[in-house]
């Protein structure tokens, strides 16, 4: 199977997941809640700093793609975090649009880079080879609902004021 299938392949997994299970029990919450868990998951994205570490990747994997890939995922994994501490506050959501912009130009860049820009070969991704055909899918989708949650305002919440309102 060609690497750019099981790309597309995780996609439509996670995207079916995200609309099935995550979508539902986002959606009804005020966005602060439904925000937290999907902060939380890219917190993790510390993981990229793999493509950095000898013996997990090829030596040839390209220096052009690892360290901006490592480190965009970790300043993605701090913005992620400090988004999540300042969700309370009032800069929280324009913390989290700082978040989630960098996030996805980060992904986009990465994926430009290994098919494009420096070229990887399957091969050079070692042991991190899941990262880009189960982990960044996710958090493209992730990301993706992050973006719905913040363009459609604090609904929930807005909506139950209302109901007290009147």
């Amino acid at each position: 199977m060609p690497p750019q299938a099981l790309f597309g392949t995780s996609i439509l997994a996670w995207g079916i997941i995200a609309a099935r299970y995550l979508w539902p029990a986002l959606h009804k919450q005020p966005r602060a809640n439904a925000l937290r868990p999907l902060l939380l998951l890219h917190s993790f994205r510390f993981i990229g700093l793999a493509f950095l570490v000898p013996g997990v990747v090829s030596p040839a994997l390209p220096d052009g793609f690892a360290r901006p890939a490592a480190y965009g995922d970790l300043i993605a994994a701090a913005l992620a975090l400090l988004a999540l501490a300042g969700l309370q506050s009032r800069l929280g959501i324009g913390l989290v649009w700082v978040f989630n912009l960098w996030g996805s130009a980060d992904l986009l860049y990465a994926y430009y880079l290994g098919r494009v820009g420096v070229g990887v070969e399957p091969g050079q991704l070692g042991a991190t080879y899941f990262i880009p055909t189960v982990v960044v899918p996710l958090l493209l989708i992730t990301h993706g609902l992050v973006f719905r949650l913040l363009l459609q305002g604090d609904g929930v919440a807005a909506s139950r004021d209302s109901q007290r309102a009147a």
